[in-house]
């Protein structure tokens, strides 16, 4: 029997490309709703309710809203949205960084998706806190290279309007407040004892996105280098599907330049170890609207149903 799937706010971009991902597939049936009444929360209440799963596709505030419909205990959850990342009871969906993580996301109710900055992010910093290769409270910081999609249908139509202004055409600072909304996961997910130093770009191009964290390597345990960082990383995600750490020295093959749209249109997420033992980055490319948003949804969904955990994504 096929899998009843609600999505709430179905005409954003991650929810348009996670419909998308369910083309051809015989194991999902879809739960429309009429144009005409997407805002109407009787309506979206009652798909809810007649869903197996729902992912909620929605600005924060709503996304709470929503959860509220819930009447009864079959109904699962995969929220894309900042709502629910740092709340109790709530399985955070990325199943690569442990096995406990892998496990709430198969047996749980309530899967956050991570923000598409913190993937990156947690990628790099989660598994070198837990060994203590990084000290907890190390004062880290980030910098993340997004496309514009990354911004949703207001910031897309802002790059793509003929009429745009001159300033569009260069990469942009932003969140110069150091109040990032993907702060709070990339802190708790990770372990650190502080919010990062947080620096994201965003560039004239539609998808894609490189996120690094530079480290001093006096700081990190005695005696790693940039091999024995790359061979921890190598082994920590050896096996997984979606995260491929890539071979020591690799930046040559790109002639050492790192594009933000070179995994745009791929699901997984790739690993770069560079720099000296004085100063070491890490980096994580990858796609802002695919490990960074509804391919990772569709991944969760996968998890939970117990299929093939790449059905009907592109790796």
């Amino acid at each position: 029997m096929a899998t009843k799937i609600f999505i709430d706010g179905s005409e954003g971009t991650t929810g348009l490309r996670i419909h998308e991902r369910f083309s051809g597939r015989d194991d999902i049936e879809l739960l429309p709703i009429d144009p005409e009444k997407r805002k109407d929360i009787e309506e979206r209440k009652r798909l809810m309710n007649q869903s197996d799963i729902t992912f909620l596709c929605l600005p924060d505030a709503a996304a709470k809203e929503a959860v509220g419909l819930v009447a009864n205990d079959k109904v699962k959850i995969i929220d894309t949205s900042t709502a629910h990342r740092t709340q109790e009871g709530w399985a955070y969906g990325f199943p690569e960084i442990s096995g406990a993580h892998r496990k709430n996301i198969m047996e749980g109710k309530r899967i956050a998706v991570p923000g598409c900055h913190a993937t990156g992010f947690i990628s790099l910093v989660y598994p070198i806190v837990r060994e203590k290769i990084l000290p907890a409270d190390y004062p880290i910081s980030a910098f993340s290279l997004t496309g514009y999609s990354g911004g949703g249908k207001k910031m897309i139509g802002e790059y793509e309007d003929k009429e745009r202004t001159v300033e569009y055409d260069a990469p942009r600072e932003y969140a110069l407040s150091q109040k990032h909304k993907h702060l709070k996961e990339m802190k708790k997910v990770t372990g650190l004892l502080r919010e990062p130093l947080f620096s994201p770009i965003v560039a004239d191009y539609y998808s894609g996105m490189v996120v690094s964290v530079p480290l001093y390597g006096d700081f990190l345990k005695e005696g790693t280098t940039p091999e024995k960082l790359h061979g921890f990383l190598a082994d920590f995600y050896e096996g997984q599907k979606f995260i491929k750490v890539m071979p020591f020295g690799s930046e040559d093959a790109l002639k050492g330049m790192m594009a933000g749209n070179g995994c745009s249109g791929w699901d997984g997420l790739k690993i770069f170890v560079t720099g000296n033992e004085e100063r070491m980055l890490l980096t994580a490319q990858f796609d802002n609207l695919g490990k960074g948003a509804s391919g990772a949804a569709i991944q969760c969904l996968n998890i939970m149903l117990g299929c093939e955990e790449d059905k009907g994504l592109n790796l």
